[in-house]
């Protein structure tokens, strides 16, 4: 993704998704009378919240789930939601303008990895088209990947969003407590962020190696065998435990 130049710490917007669509995503792993059910998508937190109810319904049943999945994949994507609709309406920093996103994926027997930038004051950037053009460049052929890339890219720029109201708040308390310092106060609040994204995105040890890297950053992509699959599979499902 090209980056553009920064113009500064900005003036503060009302909380949203920074991309075109504001979509949420939710990430379910239940378990439930001796199934598990995992899966992750966006959804569009301006939807009736009945449609959270008929797709848990329609997912129990085409996946054959006990009945009592329906109250628990409801309640998890209803508390998801209501997490991310408790920000609304309330400002947010972009601060600096271009952050890192970082992905490290398993999707079915394809490993990716990539770093790259992205510009979280573009809100009209699209993820979805992003990671169909990656995959498309990587020569990925797994139709799943795709939108498990986009849904990481969401998942980032979610947690960045939500670090931004904070910044925005503590701005408007600096600037009660000392009317006088606007300079200094922006300037504290920007290196706070930025030392926040080093600690998101695990950047704590050799930081300005890591940080030069990403300009030179190669994906990787491999195919795993059945054998690795099963082996990473027992590993998380022992972590799950």
């Amino acid at each position: 993704m090209k980056a553009s130049g920064s113009t500064g710490w900005k003036a503060p917007v009302k909380f949203r998704m920074p991309t075109a669509e504001n979509l949420v995503p939710i990430r379910l792993d239940i378990q439930f009378e001796g199934q598990r059910y995992k899966d992750a998508f966006t959804w569009n937190p301006s939807d009736p919240d009945n449609e959270v109810v008929v797709f848990a319904k329609r997912t129990v049943k085409d996946l054959k789930l006990p009945p009592a999945f329906v109250t628990q994949i409801a309640q998890s994507i209803q508390s998801q939601l209501a997490d991310f609709r408790s920000y609304e309406g309330q400002d947010m920093y972009t601060g600096e303008k271009i952050i890192p996103i970082k992905l490290d994926l398993r999707v079915n027997h394809t490993l990716i990895k990539d770093q790259f930038l992205w510009d979280l004051n573009n809100f009209e950037s699209d993820p979805e088209e992003f990671a169909r053009t990656l995959c498309k460049d990587l020569g990925v052929e797994d139709p799943e990947v795709g939108p498990a890339v986009a849904f990481a890219i969401r998942e980032q720029l979610y947690e960045i969003a939500i670090q931004s109201v904070a910044s925005a708040r503590e701005s408007r308390l600096s600037k009660k407590g000392r009317r006088g310092s606007d300079h200094g106060s922006a300037s504290s609040k920007a290196s706070g962020l930025s030392m926040d994204l080093v600690k998101l995105f695990s950047f704590k040890s050799s930081v300005v190696r890591k940080r030069k890297d990403l300009d030179v950053y190669e994906p990787v992509v491999d195919l795993l065998t059945n054998e690795e699959v099963d082996a990473l599979e027992a590993r998380e499902e022992r972590h799950a435990r």
